[in-house]
């Protein structure tokens, strides 16, 4: 077992050198088909059955270029507010690994189609750092690798290996920032605010599903240290494939502490790719870093040039959504929400179900208590993200105007909320087989009533005392013989005219 490596604490890291950041992200694009043949690009399926002769790398096959793909990086780019290049290329990338079974990665090198780009982040603070893009580029993802016996799941150690070449071929894009310096302190929080705008970017633009833990999106993180004052970057290393927001930002932050005790100890850091350990947020030694000369990029000589005209890249343009920040403000202003209820709705992911729900007929801050409270608790007990519950917004906003109609009380709304959730149908069924309905008929609210001042009579004194307080005991009794379906303002109403009338 590898030896704990010596940490920095992170106070002293950020009093004595200066982080820089270069962040790596690949996403899969959700296309039919993949990159250059007509496979489907569906994630799982038995292995190796998603697969045909082109994307096995088979002699004599020709790879076609995926033209749905080719829209949507341009349209990426355009997001990003990248420079779209009028004319370029793929090229091979070789390297010999047995996720790729051709033995080179086709992919763009010298000639990417956006560039020049850059994205505004915005931290939980408001604060803004604009991230320059510089280079969004096509490529096509490798197979995949399992790694069988040994205590870790890596290669070393295993006692043998399987491949499955479902996900060889899946289109993808990578995008490449340009140097992040001058964060500081903030750069883990920085990398991971840097993430999650990316991913909420894609989804707007329904590019890709953005599923980190499916590995449809994922993260290398570039970390280097410059002494107080130096003008030259120091020696990078590159944690590869982080596949969540949070791990993004604990990588980033264990990188610098590692690195800086290294610089500290009088070490040199050594360029290598490291994997993250999601157990103890730490990072361990990959492999020596190769460069760009190392895979002898040359030109694809199966693929011909790809050059956007000016007229389809602007029309293209045309189709690009609300961008999330516009979004952002805008939501901010018509829901009436403060930059912390703002924060919290994004980041549970639930501002497409809670603008679904608005649309449905609800009002913005019901729907957002719902998503955001309860049905959030309800998706993190199942363990299954909020939008994968069994519920429709149009479903969450019948219970919201039941409840507005008095028909429902909160207690009961929950109820039959759960049992939507339990597949018992719509929201009137769960009511009607589960007898939920409020009490509304005063003289069944009055016998309850008069049955719990029965039972308490020194409350009853109480209140004629001036003690009206002294009525949520009886209150409390009348929900309790009523499971519940009392309207509790009524029968407060109710005990203070039975004993003051």
């Amino acid at each position: 077992m590898t030896a704990a490596a010596e940490l920095m604490d992170y106070d002293e890291v950020v009093a004595r050198f200066d982080p820089v950041l270069g962040l790596e992200v690949h996403v899969e694009l959700s296309t039919a088909t993949k990159m250059f043949c007509g496979c489907p690009n569906l994630f799982g399926g038995e292995p190796n059955t998603h697969v045909c002769p082109t994307c096995l790398g088979l002699p004599g096959s020709l790879p076609v270029v995926n033209a749905t793909a080719v829209e949507s990086v341009v349209r990426i780019g355009l997001a990003l507010n990248c420079r779209i290049a009028p004319w370029c290329r793929f090229a091979r990338k070789n390297y010999f690994y047995p996720d790729m079974p051709k033995n080179f990665q086709t992919s763009q090198y010298d000639e990417p189609i956006a560039f020049d780009g850059f994205l505004d982040v915005v931290l939980d603070d408001g604060e803004v750092v604009r991230v320059g893009i510089e280079r969004a580029h096509m490529e096509e993802d490798t197979g995949k690798s399992l790694h069988v016996g040994g205590a870790t799941g890596r290669i070393h150690g295993a006692e043998h290996s399987l491949l499955d070449y479902n996900r060889a071929g899946v289109p993808l894009i990578e995008i490449v920032t340009k140097p992040i310096a001058g964060t500081g302190a903030r750069a883990p929080e920085v990398a991971r605010a840097y993430v999650t705008a990316l991913r909420e970017l894609m989804r707007a633009l329904d590019v890709s599903d953005v599923r980190m833990d499916q590995g449809s999106l994922r993260c290398d993180a570039n970390v280097s240290l410059m002494p107080k004052g130096a003008a030259e970057f120091g020696t990078r290393t590159e944690t590869k494939n982080v596949n969540s927001l949070r791990s993004v930002e604990r990588a980033v932050r264990y990188e610098m502490t590692r690195q800086a005790a290294v610089l500290a100890g009088g070490g040199r850091v050594v360029q290598e790719t490291r994997h993250f350990q999601e157990s103890d947020g730490t990072t361990s030694p990959g492999r020596t870093k190769e460069t760009a000369e190392d895979y002898r990029y040359f030109p694809e000589p199966d693929l011909p040039p790809i050059a956007p005209s000016a007229d389809w890249v602007e029309r293209l343009r045309t189709t690009l959504p609300e961008m999330p920040a516009q979004r952002r403000r805008r939501i901010q202003t018509e829901w009436r929400l403060t930059d912390e209820e703002l924060r919290d709705l994004f980041n549970s992911g639930a501002v497409d179900l809670v603008q679904a729900t608005v649309d449905a007929g609800a009002k913005p801050g019901e729907a957002r208590s719902w998503w955001v409270n309860f049905l959030a608790q309800e998706a993190n007990t199942r363990g299954v993200e909020l939008a994968a519950l069994p519920i429709e917004p149009r479903q969450v906003a019948r219970v919201i105007e039941l409840v507005d109609s008095g028909e429902l009380t909160n207690k009961l709304a929950r109820e039959v909320v759960r049992g939507v959730l339990a597949g018992e149908g719509e929201p009137d069924d769960v009511v009607a087989a589960r007898g939920l309905k409020v009490v509304s008929d005063d003289s069944a609210l009055l016998a309850a009533v008069d049955e719990a001042l029965a039972a308490q009579p020194d409350v009853a004194d109480k209140i004629r005392g001036g003690k009206v307080q002294a009525a949520g005991a009886v209150v409390g009794a009348v929900m309790k013989a009523t499971k519940g379906q009392a309207d509790a303002k009524r029968v407060r109403e109710l005990i203070l005219e039975r004993v003051n009338g």
